[in-house]
């Protein structure tokens, strides 16, 4: 119990900090979102708390025209050359004299054209700022500047995250977890599911919450993993014209109601799976159980030892209903 409670006090505490982008903490947290589960809330989270915070958020959309909320300098980079792009972000990051964030919303299309990703992205990195960047796990990147030497941009990216966030839907993940403590398969939802015109499965994008699973590298080198709940995130998106101000609540992924009442339910479940499905009742009595306890079994007898290689023999006392044959007896 003490064990949980520091890790819940530490792991909350440091997901704080990279939340509010304290000391910078991570320089480059990559975000892996998909179709069932949207990154969109974590985004807006950061750049709430950032907003509160008095930092500087420099937006870069390959995904909207429209920044959302909360942000200070926004470039749309659909149409714009990689190498352009770059210079122009420089020089606004370079007239900014505060701390600030450099949010990328689409990390595929650069992964896909950029020959040398990590010093592209190592140029928007200094003490007072730091790289936030959302990588879709569902569209393929073929990069064509890439040799065949390489590894996959999505390895590198893994690579250069000093913070890798991963998201999941919340009911998906309580689907999984009550299939497995029923030791049955886990479902499978969206493309997961391989049936022809399912794209998204039902339950993704819960509004009640995102789960992700938090893995920090500190400079030692050590990492630390936790999986975490954003609470209520239904009012939490990009929508331009929201007035949400207010940071949302962050616990571990086993404090959430949902889990601990998924726990009680399967311990009445298998209480009840006992009898469901018999014609008989497989429980014992009282009586009957104390009547079981005293009863002396034969062999408990022979294991007491009289003597060298006398301990395993077996005892059997002969009813009147037993055919004696002496023949079979002597062997």
């Amino acid at each position: 119990m003490e064990n949980l409670e520091r890790r819940r006090t530490h792991n909350l505490l440091l997901i704080s900090k990279l939340l509010n982008q304290r000391e910078n903490v991570s320089p480059f947290t990559l975000l892996l979102d998909s179709l069932e589960q949207s990154a969109s809330p974590l985004l807006q989270e950061y750049i709430t708390r950032a907003r509160l915070s008095k930092v500087k958020v420099v937006y870069v959309s390959y995904d909207s025209f429209r920044g959302p909320r909360g942000v200070d300098e926004f470039a749309n980079a659909a149409q714009q050359e990689p190498m352009r792009l770059q210079k122009m972000l420089q020089t606004r990051i370079a007239s900014i004299e505060s701390r600030t964030i450099v949010i990328f919303d689409n990390l595929n299309r650069i992964s896909s054209t950029i020959p040398d990703l990590p010093s592209y992205l190592s140029s928007f990195i200094s003490p007072r700022t730091s790289l936030i960047g959302v990588y879709h796990i569902d569209i393929p990147v073929i990069s064509s500047t890439a040799s065949a030497y390489s590894p996959p941009s999505l390895v590198l990216l893994k690579h250069l995250g000093t913070t890798i966030l991963t998201t999941r839907s919340l009911s998906h993940t309580v689907a999984r977890k009550r299939a497995r403590e029923r030791s049955v398969a886990e479902p499978s939802f969206g493309i997961a599911e391989e049936v022809e015109g399912v794209i998204t499965g039902l339950g993704g994008n819960d509004l009640r919450g995102l789960v992700f699973n938090m893995e920090h590298r500190r400079k030692s080198g050590r990492s630390m993993r936790e999986w975490l709940v954003l609470h209520n995130v239904s009012r939490r998106d990009l929508n331009p014209r929201s007035e949400r101000l207010t940071p949302g609540s962050v616990t571990l992924l086993e404090d959430h109601s949902l889990f601990r009442k998924l726990d009680e339910e399967d311990i009445k479940f298998l209480d009840q799976d006992q009898t469901i499905d018999s014609t008989f009742n497989l429980g014992l009595s009282e009586r009957q159980r104390k009547d079981r306890e005293g009863v002396v079994l034969p062999y408990f007898d022979a294991q007491k030892a009289e003597g060298v290689g006398e301990g395993g023999r077996i005892l059997y006392d002969m009813g009147i209903e037993d055919d004696f044959d002496e023949e079979e007896d002597e062997i």
